[in-house]
């Protein structure tokens, strides 16, 4: 990736940590607060009578789908959960594509379900190269498309701790505005 001496190349901030650890949290305070326009995804646990059922996507233009599920039987399982890679297709890739006025592409994760699809892999090599800031969360843990994420050029990765979580947003924005 190069650009001009003049430009300040983009930010590609990858967020990583244990399940549960904060790193989505951290993701959508800093969408609440950033004062440019971003487009991407999320993905927001969903339970059942105090049971985690699942996994939705959810698009910062408020679109939703099923990642994955229980009780979903298909080909594709990451542990007890069935995954729903045409959502992922139909839903995440269309809202982590660059277009003109996106200043910040969210990607929210790059895990062991998402790495499943050949097709978002793909188009996270593209976002890679495209000339906008990402905010990136990664699974701690795994080998593969996980792995060569965090070692890929100019990724900056912010470990996220139940004790820095509330201060990352701010940190965050400080990075992405200057």
């Amino acid at each position: 990736m190069s650009f001009p001496a003049r430009l300040t190349p983009p930010l590609r901030l990858l967020l990583t940590g244990p399940p549960r650890c904060g790193k989505t949290t951290v993701v959508r305070r800093v969408v609440a607060i950033f004062p440019g326009r971003a487009a991407g995804f999320y993905t927001q646990e969903v339970r059942e009578h105090g049971r985690r059922v699942g996994f939705e996507i959810v698009t910062l233009d408020g679109d939703r789908a099923w990642l994955s599920h229980v009780d979903f039987g298909g080909p594709y399982r990451v542990g007890k959960y069935g995954v729903y890679l045409e959502n992922l297709h139909r839903v995440a890739l269309p809202a982590m594509e660059p277009r003109p006025g996106v200043d910040l592409i969210v990607v929210d994760e790059v895990g062991k379900m998402e790495c499943l699809s050949p097709r978002f892999v793909a188009a996270m090599e593209s976002l890679w190269e495209a000339p906008v800031s990402l905010l990136v969360t990664v699974a701690q843990k795994g080998g593969g498309f996980i792995q060569r994420i965090k070692e890929k050029p100019h990724a900056l990765l912010l470990p996220v701790t139940p004790g820095n979580r509330d201060a990352l947003p701010g940190q965050i924005l400080a990075m992405l505005t200057r």
